[in-house]
């Protein structure tokens, strides 16, 4: 068994503010949390390079279309070298106009986190990766009945 990380409230805090500014549709706020030679690699697989350009193409995306809104719980966080940690976490998607989850969105996102000194932690690597769960219909309803149960009452 891995040893929890000791910085892991702050390491979940990060991983809380990306979903807080993704879900008020901010580039700038999700931007905000990554170091400045980040990475974001989306759900469909696009790739995203440093805080500046991050900032602008998500808020570039914002701007264009109506964008799921993420519900997620961390399942780990965990030392992988000095200063640096990994989070991961299943989160789920609420389509837009939509109340509910999609379960064909779920994905499971990693979380590079590095220590920029003084321990002021940014994201280096954002990974979002859907979370398919082929074979296992089971696993995949049990996410999805864990994630309804963070939605705040409709």
């Amino acid at each position: 068994m891995t040893a929890a990380h000791p910085q892991d409230a702050q390491i979940r805090a990060l991983y809380h503010a990306f979903l807080d500014g993704w879900n008020r549709r901010s580039g700038a706020s999700v931007a905000a949390g990554f170091a400045d030679d980040g990475d974001i690699i989306g759900f469909d697989g696009t790739h995203h390079r440093g805080r500046l350009s991050i900032a602008a193409d998500l808020r570039a995306i914002f701007g264009s279309h109506q964008t799921a809104a993420y519900v997620g719980v961390v399942r780990s966080v965990r030392p992988i070298a000095p200063g640096v940690a990994v989070l991961l976490a299943h989160a789920g998607m609420i389509p837009p106009g939509e109340a509910d989850l999609d379960p064909a969105l779920h994905t499971v996102h990693t979380l590079v986190a590095v220590d920029e000194g003084g321990g002021r932690w940014r994201i280096s690597l954002f990974q979002s990766t859907p979370a398919q769960f082929h074979g296992f219909p089971e696993e995949r309803e049990a996410l999805t009945q864990e994630l309804r149960g963070l939605l705040a009452p409709q």
